[in-house]
């Protein structure tokens, strides 16, 4: 259902106001559920980014004038709303993405925390005292804001991803421009509209909609915008790269994942297998973090993969909070994962189950894939190297542990990865030379945290790291002051 605070029409919020793209285009939101249009949101151009980034250039100077105290007090405003309507907005978000009402509520509350934390880290915004090597000389660093901002986001989890952004880059003392998830306009619009009742002032916040090659590659090539923080694919983050390294932009990527689940002979099976299940599939595999390489050992490999194909079939799918997991994002994205299976399937790969789009009566008019998993893949197949972002896991067997290990490496990938084993020693040199961002033992391979830094290796990122108070190294420049004193005017 339509949540009221949804409206037919989603437009730019840009000075504090809502305006209709420059010209006067529209796109269509689907519903993943079903298939009908839910809304339609602005489709911006150049020309609408040029006055969202003029927006932020007029509001910043006086933004960052204010000490970062009262910035977070400010933030601190905006959490509170966010607390205060949080059912609304998950009503927003489970709208948006299908996913479940329950689902969508536990978003929000990551992002309140999120909020929470970066609000907190005014009265935090350290830089430091050091010595000098120079007599009568004071050395130290302060922190200061890079100006405009321009945050891209994915539509996966969209309130959790608004926040991930929006906060660091505003308790730093810069405005933003945020290119809202063209699957996701009403998310971000509401987010803007919150702000502004929290009594964030108008251009500190501005959202365009639209899509990517039309709304956000003009944010990243603007040149006043002096940092660029963008989550999405890795193709997408490779041309940003370039396109901010030609005018020397700050620039942070969070990008692909396809991360490996080791699950060992000593594991606590039932443990596991429950783990990779939820590590697959919440979320319809819409995740970074997913857990999309399940490499198992081969002294317990047929047991698990037949408790993990018994686990899948019995996954309950669809929009409800006594459901798994709901639809992936639009067609296309469907479309894209089950092509991608298919061909897998014709070179060699067995479908243990799923693999196909659900067609019942509660499901024909979504964008629905039944829980899906493969074997006989080879690691260096195309399957095995390329993010689908879908309800999608293919099984690998394991040697021993160094081989488990060479396995979980053997990826352009290096977001996150998780083992499972009752060793020590196997934990400790897992976490040790796993080649990955993110290193879980026991549990799954997502469940980042506020005040913990979040980012990849290889193809999964530039090194950036998200939120935590390494955040604020994006969105915040360095200046070394020296001070030199007479000792005649003592």
């Amino acid at each position: 259902m339509k949540p009221e605070s949804i409206p037919s029409r989603i437009p730019n919020w840009i000075d504090g106001q809502g305006r209709p793209a420059a010209a006067g285009a529209w796109l269509e939101k689907l519903n993943p559920h079903d298939g009908t249009c839910l809304c339609e949101a602005a489709r911006s151009d150049a020309e609408d980014v040029r006055l969202a980034v003029e927006s932020a250039k007029r509001a910043q100077a006086a933004w960052a004038e204010r000490p970062a105290v009262q910035r977070g007090d400010i933030l601190h405003a905006v959490v509170m709303r966010l607390q205060q309507g949080r059912e609304e907005i998950a009503a927003v978000v489970a709208a948006e993405t299908g996913k479940s009402f329950a689902s969508a509520l536990a978003e929000t509350d990551g992002a309140i925390a999120l909020g929470m934390f970066m609000a907190g880290e005014g009265q935090r915004f350290y830089g430091r005292t050091t010595t000098s090597g120079v007599a009568n000389r004071q050395a130290m660093t302060i922190r200061q804001p890079v100006g405009v901002a321009g945050l891209i986001v994915a539509a996966n989890t969209p309130i959790a991803n608004v926040a991930w952004k929006i906060f660091p880059a505003l308790i730093c003392g810069n405005a933003a421009v945020l290119k809202a998830a063209e699957d996701t306009p009403a998310t971000a619009w509401s987010f803007a509209q919150l702000a502004d009742a929290a009594g964030l002032p108008a251009g500190v916040l501005n959202v365009v909609q639209g899509l990517g090659e039309e709304a956000g590659a003009p944010l990243v090539a603007h040149p006043d915008v002096g940092v660029i923080s963008f989550t999405g694919s890795t193709a997408v983050g490779r041309e940003i790269a370039v396109t901010a390294g030609r005018r020397l932009a700050k620039v942070s990527l969070e990008l692909g994942g396809k991360n490996p689940f080791v699950i060992c002979d000593d594991a606590d099976l039932d443990r596991a297998v429950e783990w990779a299940t939820r590590s697959a599939f919440s979320n319809a595999g819409q995740r970074c973090a997913s857990g999309s390489r399940i490499i198992i050992f081969k002294a317990v490999y047929e047991r698990v993969r037949d408790m993990l194909v018994e686990r899948a079939m019995h996954l309950r799918v669809g929009p409800g909070d006594e459901d798994d997991f709901g639809p992936v994002i639009n067609a296309d994205q469907l479309h894209f994962m089950l092509a991608a299976v298919e061909q897998a399937r014709r070179r060699g790969a067995a479908i243990l189950t799923g693999g196909h789009r659900l067609t019942d009566p509660a499901h024909r008019r979504g964008f629905y894939v039944a829980p899906t998993l493969l074997d006989n893949v080879s690691p260096q197949d195309e399957l095995s190297t390329t993010e689908l972002f879908g309800p999608i896991a293919c099984l690998y067997p394991a040697d021993d542990f160094p081989h488990a290990l060479a396995l979980a490496n053997d990826s352009p990938f290096g977001l996150t990865a998780c083992i499972h084993t009752r060793r020590l020693a196997r934990a400790l040199e897992f976490t040790q030379k796993v080649q990955a961002g993110v290193a879980v033992v026991n549990a799954g391979t997502f469940g980042s945290e506020p005040h913990m830094p979040f980012g990849g290796l290889k193809q999964s990122g530039n090194g950036s790291r998200e939120p935590g108070t390494e955040a604020l190294e994006i969105y915040s420049e360095l200046k070394d002051v020296y001070l030199s004193i007479d000792p005649s005017e003592l």
